[in-house]
């Protein structure tokens, strides 16, 4: 049993709206596409984007602590 299987660029002499070296000519090309944001179910629910508060504050407390280990590490070597 033999698969034909079709070869991945189309015929130039059998495909309508293509010249002779395969590219398509002017006026043939589709219009171009809208955004498709309509094209899904609605989303009702939206989270909000950046940075909450609760993370911001962990992060600047644990670099706080830190800049103060290097802080304090520096005066007993110096000293």
């Amino acid at each position: 049993m033999t698969h034909h299987i079709n070869p991945p660029d189309p015929d130039p002499d059998r495909t309508p709206g293509l010249d002779a070296g395969g590219s398509v000519r002017p006026g043939e090309t589709p219009p171009a596409e809208g955004s498709t944001p309509g094209a899904g179910p609605r989303e009702t629910h939206n989270p909000p984007t950046g940075w909450a508060k609760a993370p911001l504050a962990v992060i600047l407390v644990v670099v706080v602590l830190v800049a103060a280990l290097f802080a304090v590490m520096a005066v007993v070597i110096a000293g």
